[in-house]
């Protein structure tokens, strides 16, 4: 039998964030958000760290184990969730996902550039931050987009509050979770790691994450960047719906 899939989308991301890949799934799934993301979940409330997050999550999933598909901060959620939680985890499938900083260093460099954009957000509010945040090279790519996607995507991502981007960079930021790296090679169950070829940073990552795993398989999405939801919708499906099969 065939593992519910849960769902956990990116920062500035929303549950929209799915909609062209459950399309193209046509199939149920259940849709979790993370902190500061609008869920309305009043256990947000008890979240002061990471750990708290992934107990957050935890708490929304169905009784079944799951096959736990995050993309970006969802993906470093899942893959948290999958090495805290296995016993709620069947799969786990990681979309440019990071594994977390191996340095003391790394984490005071990240703290201070994710306070910048704390200070933006403060500053001038969702769109101004949304305006830096989108001229970032790293969604350089998505300009080959049509203009009508990637107005919807700036829409969803303009409906978020200051105040819950804030909180999401300070309580769950690349920084503020353990490196998870020297544990890949404690998941038992099976893993997929995707990653977009014009996405060099996190195909790098994504490959060396694979390659600590004992079960799990490498895809590389041709034509796409980082946001794999918005370039490569119908590859990630494929890639759901056939989970142990190269695409």
């Amino acid at each position: 039998m065939t593992a519910p899939l849960l769902l956990i989308h990116g920062f500035t991301g929303s549950s929209a964030s799915w909609d062209a890949v459950k399309r193209e799934l046509a199939s149920p799934a259940t849709l979790v958000s993370p902190l500061g993301h609008g869920g309305g979940d009043t256990l947000e409330a008890s979240v002061r760290n990471w750990d708290d997050e992934l107990r957050r999550l935890v708490a929304a999933f169905p009784a079944e184990r799951v096959h736990l598909v995050g993309y970006s901060l969802g993906a470093r959620l899942a893959l948290g969730i999958a090495l805290t939680y296995p016993h709620h985890v069947e799969r786990v499938t990681l979309l440019s996902g990071h594994t977390g900083l191996a340095t003391d260093a790394e984490r005071r460099e990240r703290r201070a550039a994710d306070a910048r954009w704390c200070s933006l957000l403060e500053a001038e509010g969702v769109e101004g931050f949304v305006n830096a945040w989108e001229a970032q090279p790293l969604f350089a790519s998505q300009q080959s987009l049509p203009a009508g996607v990637r107005a919807d995507h700036r829409a969803h991502r303009l409906r978020h509050d200051a105040e819950g981007l804030t909180r999401s960079l300070r309580v769950t930021g690349l920084a503020e979770m353990p490196d998870y790296a020297p544990q890949l090679a404690l998941l038992t169950m099976g893993v997929t790691v995707m990653a977009g070829e014009l996405d060099p940073k996190f195909l790098a990552l994504g490959r060396a994450t694979s390659e600590r795993v004992r079960d799990s398989r490498f895809v590389v999405a041709p034509g796409a960047g980082h946001d794999l939801l918005l370039e490569r919708p119908d590859l990630v499906a494929l890639v759901l719906r056939e989970p142990t099969q190269k695409p």
